[in-house]
């Protein structure tokens, strides 16, 4: 997913600021490279294929022919099938991944997953850090996952911002009005209401990102919005491509809605977040860089714990729907208020 890989690319990062003359190389599916353009510390990014997941023999060869690369070594930050066949058959000299029962023997250092947080950074970023220890860096770590914007991107966003004449003496708020599936969605009709309560109160200029499966929920979410709200909605402005949608947040203030890799992507643009969690999603995994301040989360277990007492991550997985209509949107709006109070650039 965009997030894993955008995240996972400080990795990269790191290794190369400790080693400086080293290559490296970065294996990721084909969807995802757009949010790798322009880093400069991968030399090479390795497309893992579709082809690659659907056909034993793909894979096989595939794997094979990664072995003229003599690796000295492979960090394994996916800890799935695919990479653990390119572990098995890479002869590198070390080899770095979570500790996973049955699987140690593909590794020469297993590195124990973190059951909480020890800072703001969030699970998601103290796990992929944690994959450095073995190599004992002689580095001060940047934790911040980086997106490299081009002067093609900002002459796009400047075009387009243009042609739909939207003004930039007011705050530009990208809304994630939905997630990468309905199951990590906010309700639409809690969506409009989250919506219209930002319009009513704020002069702003508002923009939609959904997953383009999902547009049609975007559009019921638009067509459920008050007139008066629709008037501050340039629905049409919107990122065809990943590169577009970069070029579009990195020209906007801020960004509220749906957790997921629009929300990773403006926190790698330094723009502020207020993100609403899934019900399923540990909250403490993705809330990355959470202040309070400039980035803040919600999450159903912040207001209603006893909801999730004795239930496994499959549980709620399983009842999330029921669980949204649980998440009224009056339990957000204070929180929400005191992020935009704070961060809209004409408040």
């Amino acid at each position: 997913m965009i997030g894993d890989v955008l995240v996972s690319s400080i990795i990269c990062n790191n290794l190369k600021k400790a080693y400086p003359d080293s290559e490296i190389h970065y294996m990721v599916y084909a969807s995802t490279t757009p949010v790798l353009e322009g880093n400069s510390n991968i030399d090479k990014i390795v497309l893992f294929t579709e082809d690659y997941r659907k056909s034993k023999i793909a894979l096989f060869k595939f794997v094979i022919s990664l072995r003229k690369e003599n690796y000295d070594i492979i960090i394994d930050a996916y800890s799935k099938l695919e990479s653990w066949l390119t572990v098995l058959l890479s002869n590198a000299k070390q080899t770095i991944s979570y500790k996973k029962v049955g699987r140690t023997f593909l590794y020469t250092d297993n590195v124990e997953r973190k059951k909480h947080a020890e800072t703001n950074l969030g699970l998601a970023i103290e796990h992929r850090l944690s994959l450095l220890t073995p190599l004992d860096l002689k580095i001060d770590i940047d934790p911040v996952p980086k997106l490299y914007v081009t002067d093609t991107d900002r002459e796009f966003a400047d075009s387009l911002f243009q042609k739909y004449e939207i003004s930039n003496k007011k705050s530009i708020l990208m809304v994630a009005v939905t997630g990468s599936e309905i199951l990590k969605t906010y309700p639409e009709e809690y969506m409009t209401k989250v919506v219209d309560f930002i319009a009513d109160n704020y002069d702003v200029n508002i923009l939609f990102n959904y997953n383009p499966v999902l547009k049609g929920n975007a559009e019921s979410i638009y067509k459920q919005c008050k007139s008066s709200t629709k008037e501050k909605i340039f629905f049409d402005v919107y990122g065809k491509s990943l590169r577009e949608y970069i070029a579009i947040m990195n020209a906007s203030d801020l960004i509220m809605g749906n957790d997921g890799g629009a929300i990773n992507m403006a926190k790698a643009l330094d723009k502020p977040s207020f993100t609403i969690f899934s019900p399923w999603i540990p909250k403490e995994l993705w809330g990355t860089f959470e202040d309070g301040k400039l980035h803040v989360s919600v999450h159903l277990n912040d207001f209603k714990p006893e909801v999730f007492q004795n239930k496994t991550i499959k549980d709620l997985k399983n009842n999330t729907l029921e669980l949204y209509t649980e998440f009224n949107p009056k339990l957000i709006l204070d929180k929400l208020k005191k992020f935009l109070d704070r961060n809209l650039k004409f408040p």
